[in-house]
């Protein structure tokens, strides 16, 4: 057998070979993701459930149901019968569209609080879906506090009567409520007639010092309150408050 005919049955032997190995590569891909998108039953929260209701309870109520997702999309301990958790009561409060997991349930008396740190203090503010990034903050966030307020040294100066400041350069965010529709009433100053509008909000909850918690609390009653979402190596300094005057500069 001549050189050319040996390279020739070669390269058709690998060209063979690579062949069949994409073959089951790919029917090994698709093998994997029919699996991933598998759908199974799992329990969801129809209706917000409160703390120390009964899995039982629960179901009686009509708080829960029954829905189709993939299995890739399963929370680890989710449940589709309420049997495990019958007799057990929610440790936290569970918010309607949440898997309803095993480990959110226990024995009375179990009941969990807030990740409080030592020497700190849980304190809670409502915000919109802007003033707390579009719903991207979550518990064990790190966030900058801005308040925007009346500018109390301002005096007649109309371009200073508004000022925008950091009031907390980094504090933690320990828990996230569900959020719901606030109605809010505006009033035309042309017509005199008033509108009312739906705004989602949410409450979040930060822990903070004795300081720290005034301000937060001086803040919301008297101003507007954003929080800028913070990674470890993001870099806020106190000061530089932003008025009409310097806006631009």
């Amino acid at each position: 057998m001549g050189r050319r005919t040996v390279l020739l049955i070669s390269a058709l032997l690998v060209a063979a070979l690579g062949t069949a190995l994409v073959f089951l590569y790919v029917r090994g891909a698709d093998e994997r993701a029919a699996e991933g998108q598998e759908l199974v039953e799992v329990l969801f929260a129809k209706a917000d459930i409160p703390t120390g209701t009964t899995g039982q309870a629960a179901a009686e109520s009509g708080a829960l149901e029954l829905r189709e997702v993939a299995r890739n999309s399963v929370a680890a301990g989710a449940i589709s019968d309420i049997t495990p958790v019958a007799t057990q009561v929610a440790l936290s409060p569970i918010f309607t569209g949440q898997q309803i997991l095993t480990q959110q349930f226990g024995e009375p008396g179990q009941t969990t609080s807030l990740p409080i740190p030592e020497g700190k203090m849980a304190v809670s503010v409502q915000l919109g879906d802007p003033e707390r990034v579009a719903g991207f903050v979550t518990s064990g966030s790190e966030v900058a506090v801005f308040l925007t307020i009346d500018n109390p040294t301002a005096g007649a100066n109309e371009a200073t009567a508004t000022l925008t400041q950091v009031l907390l350069p980094r504090v933690t965010v320990i828990g996230v409520g569900s959020t719901s529709l606030v109605t809010l009433t505006t009033t035309d100053t042309e017509t005199g007639e008033q509108n009312a509008e739906e705004i989602p909000k949410a409450i979040l909850t930060l822990a903070v010092d004795q300081a720290q918690a005034g301000k937060l609390i001086y803040g919301t009653q008297n101003g507007t309150l954003h929080f800028g979402l913070l990674t470890e190596d993001s870099v806020v300094a106190p000061g530089g408050g932003v008025t009409g005057q310097n806006l631009f500069r």
